[in-house]
């Protein structure tokens, strides 16, 4: 094929058409038979008689000449107005992942003159809603949030703005940088449904106690609570994670108090948090006698999801009251409650916590190999999610063992080189 052909930007569908079927050296008889179009039909296109040919004959013919159906979908849409067939073709441009051809339809949709302003942002936005492709859903609610601010429709510009955040939030690296995207949508709230203002309030509240913003929490999930009165593991979710930000704030009677409401939640996760939150309290006011027990109750009959966090406390417990022989005891259980693969960015900090413990145990004891592993783990478990407060006090922790430690550290020179090359590589830029 010319490149000269394939290459064309100022031209018509019809001069596309008839320069590429002249090329294969085929009449617009023998196109007619091969591609099922009439050679009328095929005949006005050429001459520019019919300026929007329906696309199903566009597609008919550029399958028998080859021509890239991409390039002449680009032409397609400087003269097509209709919606639906700008819904097709945007549909057609996402599958072939062609980022500027979606960006023009949608465009060329959003100043269809068939539909009013509104209309036309509704329907890119239901569109947008129904894809599968996270990254183009992302491009298109962004068109759609912009295009709606700049002509007044403050509704789209809030259920775009939400639907990205939605997005953005599922990014752990960017935890902080979405958190505080979300945060803009307070200015657009009272123009999102009940239904989208809960699902904002509890999804912004979870990641503000992700992100150990738990006053925002609180607030956040407190004005969730206030607007949704059905039962949700949603709902109970939240509630679990305002818990947890009062627990973190030191205010264990409000920690007490929500746990009564929270236990009538009929979620299979409620009765194993429940429990292990009261004994984790008790361990945090250093009631140890009582808190160990229950501890070691929660280990043997709560979910295994959760069993980072009671091992957790336990572990700080046992440090506490120098028991060694428990902490090994523990650790020689790993497989038990270790999570297989970690969704949340608190259960990849629980990780780090619970290597990082491991590594302090093992350089106590002399395992300074075993030691190093576990400090690797835990920066990359930390890592993962960006927590750059537990990686500096991971970071004191190794400094702190191998500084006591001088004798071995000569020998373990290349293992201190490798953690700190893991730093650096935690440190540096997502894509660098």
């Amino acid at each position: 094929m010319d490149e000269s052909v394939g290459t064309l930007q100022f031209t018509t569908i019809g001069d596309i058409i008839k320069k590429h079927r002249e090329q294969a050296s085929l009449s617009i008889t023998q196109l007619s038979n091969l591609s099922g179009v009439h050679k009328g039909v095929i005949s006005k296109i050429e001459l520019g008689d019919t300026k929007r040919p329906e696309l199903r004959t566009i597609k008919a013919i550029s399958h028998v000449l080859e021509i890239p159906y991409q390039k002449i979908v680009a032409h397609y849409i400087d003269v097509e107005k209709r919606v639906e067939t700008l819904k097709e073709l945007l549909l057609e441009a996402v599958q072939f992942a062609n980022e500027p051809l979606v960006s023009k339809v949608a465009i060329k949709l959003l100043e269809s003159p068939q539909e009013d302003t509104y209309n036309a942002i509704e329907q890119l936005y239901l569109l947008t809603k129904n894809l599968t492709d996270t990254a183009f859903q992302l491009l298109l609610y962004k068109i759609i949030a912009q295009y709606a601010r700049e002509r007044g429709v403050p509704p789209y510009v809030a259920k775009s703005l939400l639907q990205i955040y939605l997005i953005e939030r599922l990014d752990l690296k960017q935890m902080e940088d979405s958190f505080k995207a979300g945060e803009k949508i307070l200015y657009y709230v009272d123009f999102l449904s009940q239904e989208e203002k809960t699902t904002y309030y509890f999804r912004m509240g979870l990641q503000a106690f992700a992100i150990k913003k738990y006053k925002q929490c609180i607030e956040l999930c407190e004005a969730g609570l206030a607007l949704e009165t059905t039962e949700t593991e949603l709902k109970a979710r939240a509630y679990l994670a305002m818990i947890n930000s009062y627990y973190f704030l030191d205010n264990f009677d409000a920690v007490q108090r929500h746990l009564d409401v929270f236990e009538k939640f009929q979620y299979d996760f409620v009765a194993d948090a429940t429990k292990t939150t009261r004994g984790i309290v008790k361990a945090r006011l250093k009631e140890f006698h009582p808190a160990i027990p229950l501890l070691r109750r929660c280990l043997d009959e709560v979910d295994k999801d959760i069993k980072i966090h009671v091992v957790i406390e336990l572990l700080d417990a046992y440090f506490q009251t120098e028991d060694m022989d428990s902490i090994a005891e523990l650790l020689a259980r790993e497989e038990e409650f270790l999570p297989d693969s970690p969704q949340t960015p608190y259960k990849h900090v629980s990780i780090g916590i619970y290597h990082q413990l491991k590594g302090n145990y093992m350089m106590r004891k002399g395992h300074f190999d075993a030691g190093i592993s576990s400090y690797v783990t835990s920066l990359q478990a930390y890592g993962t999610v960006n927590a750059k407060e537990e990686i500096i006090k991971c970071t004191a922790d190794i400094f702190s063992h191998f500084s006591n430690n001088l004798k071995s550290t000569d020998s373990h020179f290349a293992d201190m080189i490798h953690l700190v090359a893991i730093l650096v590589k935690i440190a540096s830029p997502k894509d660098a």
